[in-house]
C-alpha cells in the first residue's frame, strides 16, 4: 500500500475493542465524575419532555402503536411513512442492517462509531476498513472507498473526529447496487443541519440513521429511526422483532420532532457551537505541552492528541473528570482522547484539571 495516499483500506477484525463505549468511563467508580466522556447533551431530557414521556405510562397495558410517531418523523423530513422505520436507538438499526441486507463486501470508514462494524462482524460479514488520516484532517476522499464495496458506512458529523463531511462528497459514494449508510446521530447538533442527507430521495441506495439519544438525553429510553427507500425499510422491518419500540419511546419520538422541539434543538446547536469554541480556545493553551485538536470540529465533542494521553486520562479521573479514551477506535491510538462539549463553567473547571494532569505527566 502506498503510504503517501490520503487513506488506505485494511481488513478489520483485530486490534481495538469495538464494544468499548464512553459510558464505561462513568459506570461504577466513575459515576461521581464530571462526565466529558459520553456524548449526550448535559441537562437533558428537559422537564417538558420528561413530563410528556411520563404521561404515556398510563397506556402501558396496550401494545405499542408506532403509527403516529412514524408519521411525525416522516413529516419532519418531508417523506412518506414508507421511508421511515422507528428503532430502539440507532444501535438496533446497525444490527438490522447487518442481518437483513445481503452484502458481499461491506466497508466501514474509520475512525468512527464502532457499533456498525461490530454488528456486521457478529452477523458473519468480513469487514474492510478505510482509515482516514490525521494529516488530512480525517476528511474523506470518496475515491479511497473500493469500487466493489456494496455497503459503505460512515458517520456525519463523525464520532469521534467531529468532522462534518460535505454532503456532495458523501453522495459521490452512491452507486447502483451499493447501500450507503450515513449515521447522522449528531447532525441535529450542527447549526442548520448543514450537509445533512436526511430527507433526500435522489441518492440511490441511501440509508440515513438518526438518534434522539444525544440531543435529548434519552440513552436509557432507546429511540432512533432509519430513513431509506421503501424496499429497504421493508427488509429491515422484517428483521425486527414485534413491537421493538416501547410506548414511552414512541411518545418521546413524536414529541422530539414537533416544531417546539426542533426550535429548541436548533437553539441548543448554536449554544453547543459557542461552548465548543470556548473549549477549543482553552485547549490551545496546551499546545506547548504537545496537545493538538483535530479539526475543525463541528460536533458536540472534540478529538485531541497529546503525549501520555493514557496517563493524563487516569490523572483526570483522580481529579474528578471522565474523558473518552481514543484507542478503541480503529485508526487511532493511545495518544488520543475525545472530550464532550460542556457549558463554560464545566469546561473551565476541566481545563484547570487538565493543566494539573498534564503537569503531572511531564
Amino acid at each position: 500500500m502506498d503510504t503517501h495516499t490520503p487513506m488506505h483500506t485494511e481488513a478489520g477484525g483485530h486490534g481495538p475493542d469495538l464494544r468499548h463505549h464512553g459510558d464505561a468511563e462513568v459506570r461504577d467508580d466513575g459515576s461521581a465524575l464530571v462526565d466529558l466522556a459520553v456524548n449526550v447533551r448535559a441537562g437533558t431530557p428537559p422537564a417538558w419532555l420528561r413530563e410528556h414521556v411520563a404521561a404515556s405510562l398510563g397506556s402501558l397495558a396496550a401494545y405499542p402503536d408506532g403509527r403516529a410517531a412514524r408519521a411525525a418523523v416522516a413529516a419532519r423530513h418531508g417523506l412518506p411513512v414508507e421511508r421511515v422505520l422507528l428503532t430502539a436507538g440507532a444501535a438496533e438499526a446497525f444490527v438490522l442492517l447487518a442481518r437483513a441486507l445481503k452484502v458481499c463486501r461491506p466497508v466501514v470508514v474509520h475512525p468512527q462509531f464502532t457499533e456498525p462494524e461490530a454488528a456486521l462482524r457478529d452477523a458473519g460479514h468480513p469487514v474492510d476498513r478505510v482509515l482516514l488520516r490525521e494529516a488530512d484532517g480525517f476528511r474523506l476522499d470518496p475515491a479511497a472507498v473500493p469500487e466493489d464495496a456494496d455497503l459503505v458506512v460512515l458517520g456525519n458529523p463523525t464520532n469521534p473526529t467531529s468532522v462534518l463531511h460535505p454532503a456532495a462528497a458523501l453522495t459521490e459514494l452512491a452507486r447502483p447496487g451499493r447501500t450507503l449508510v450515513v449515521d447522522e446521530a449528531f447532525m441535529d447538533a450542527v447549526p442548520g443541519e448543514r450537509e445533512a442527507l436526511a430527507g433526500r430521495t435522489d441518492v440511490p441506495g441511501l440509508v440515513v440513521l438518526r438518534s434522539l439519544t444525544k440531543t435529548w438525553g434519552l440513552a436509557g429510553l432507546r429511540v432512533g429511526y432509519v430513513l431509506a427507500a421503501p424496499e429497504t425499510i421493508a427488509e429491515l422491518e422484517r428483521a425486527q422483532p414485534l413491537w421493538p419500540v416501547s410506548t414511552p419511546a414512541l411518545a418521546a419520538a413524536e414529541a422530539c420532532v414537533a416544531p417546539r422541539a426542533l426550535a429548541e434543538a436548533a437553539h441548543a446547536a448554536h449554544r453547543i457551537a459557542a461552548d465548543r469554541a470556548n473549549l477549543v480556545a482553552g485547549l490551545a493553551r496546551f499546545a506547548g505541552a504537545g496537545l493538538r485538536v483535530a479539526g475543525p470540529a463541528e460536533g458536540p465533542f472534540v478529538l485531541v492528541r497529546l503525549p501520555h494521553a493514557a496517563a493524563v486520562r487516569h490523572r483526570l479521573r483522580d481529579l474528578g473528570y471522565a474523558v473518552r479514551r481514543g484507542d478503541t477506535f480503529p485508526g487511532l491510538g493511545e495518544e488520543w482522547l475525545r472530550l464532550a462539549v460542556r457549558d463554560r463553567a464545566t469546561t473551565d473547571g476541566f481545563l484547570r484539571a487538565l493543566g494539573r494532569a498534564t503537569a503531572g505527566t511531564a
